[in-house]
Formats: C-alpha cells, sequence, structure tokens
C-alpha cells in the first residue's frame, strides 16, 4: 500500500512539472520576441519563480521515487527471508524424516542379506552342474580320443579310391614282343601293392 501510495503520489508531480514546462516555454518564448526592459524583466522574474517550483517539484520526484525504491527493496528482502525459512523448515523435516528411517535400516542386516542371496546363487549354480550330469557313462580318457581322431585320419585316407593300384598289378610286365608269361600269383609286391622291382 504504501508503495501503491508513493506512486499516485509521484505521478500527480510529474503531472505539475509537465504544466510548468509549459508555463516556462510561453514565458521563454515571450521573452525571445520583447526587447531589453521592465517588462522583459517582468516576464523573466515570473519565468524564474516558475522555474524554481520546478526545481522543488523535481526533488520531492526524486525523493518520492528514492522511497519507493527502497521500500521495494525491503518488501523483496522481507519476501526472499520468508522464502529462505520456508525452505529450511522443509530441508529440518525432510531431515527428521531420513533420520526416523534411517534408524529402521539394519546394515547389518542388509549384509546378511546380500550375502544370503550370494550363497543361494551359487547353490543354484552347484544344483544346475549336477542335474546336467550323464549317469552310467564311463570316464573317457583324452588320450584315448586322440589315438581314435588318429586311426579315423588314417581310414579315411585308404577308403578313397585306390583302383588304379589293382590296374598296375595286374599289368604284363613282359617287354614288349617277348612272348613269355609270369604267373601273377608269382610276382611280388612291395607294400605299396605294386610289382617289386628286381
Amino acid at each position: 500500500r504504501v508503495a501503491i501510495t508513493a506512486g499516485s503520489r509521484g505521478d500527480s508531480i510529474e503531472k505539475k512539472i509537465q504544466k510548468l514546462d509549459v508555463e516556462l516555454k510561453r514565458y521563454s518564448d515571450q521573452m525571445k520576441k520583447m526587447r531589453d526592459g521592465p517588462s522583459k524583466n517582468m516576464v523573466k522574474q515570473k519565468a524564474l519563480r516558475v522555474l524554481k517550483q520546478k526545481r522543488q517539484y523535481e526533488q520531492q520526484l526524486e525523493g518520492i521515487r528514492n522511497q519507493a525504491f527502497n521500500m521495494e527493496q525491503t518488501n523483496y528482502t522481507t519476501q526472499m527471508l520468508k522464502d529462505t525459512k520456508v525452505s529450511v523448515d522443509a530441508m529440518q523435516t525432510g531431515l527428521k524424516q531420513m533420520k526416523k528411517e534411517y534408524k529402521s535400516v539394519n546394515i547389518d542386516k542388509i549384509e546378511d542379506l546380500q550375502d544370503d542371496l550370494a550363497d543361494m546363487m551359487e547353490d543354484a549354480n552347484e544344483i544346475q552342474e549336477i542335474m546336467g550330469r550323464a549317469y552310467g557313462m564311463p570316464e573317457i580318457d583324452d588320450a584315448e580320443l586322440e589315438a581314435e581322431l588318429d586311426a579315423l585320419g588314417d581310414e579315411m585316407l585308404f577308403d578313397d579310391d585306390m583302383s588304379y593300384l589293382d590296374e598296375a598289378a595286374e599289368a604284363p610286365t613282359n617287354a614288349p614282343g617277348s612272348s613269355t608269361k609270369e604267373d601273377p600269383a608269382s610276382t611280388q609286391l612291395d607294400e605299396f601293392g605294386l610289382p617289386a622291382l628286381s
């Protein structure tokens, strides 16, 4: 309310200053058209009185503006302090609630719970491992598996088409034009199934 009153007073004084400005301009215009003398001096004295009154109003207006500014600052500071108090009260209430809730929390119980969960997970993994075991299956030695793998590789090599070896064994060994025939059963073969060289 005080700030509103100060603002209204300031507006009223500003209007008075505007009227005095109009009056000063009129006197100034009159003096420009007049010659020096008693008449001009009389108009000049009127203009000085108006100017002095204007200065007084301007000083009052400045004081009112400063007063209004100070009141606004005071109101702002007061509101800021109120807001701060509300914030502090809320923080204190929250802190009390946190302390109350914290008392109901047992860190040891939380740690025990975590340990129990870890044990349960370990037990579950062990159960899965047990359930995945095969029953009645003999233990297989890695060395036996490697030997079987090597033998399987050899069998795959001998299973390839080796008919050309049989054809080579049945081919005549006499020189061209020779009529001498040898008994195939008496022909000696080497380790690869080919006729042995003499």
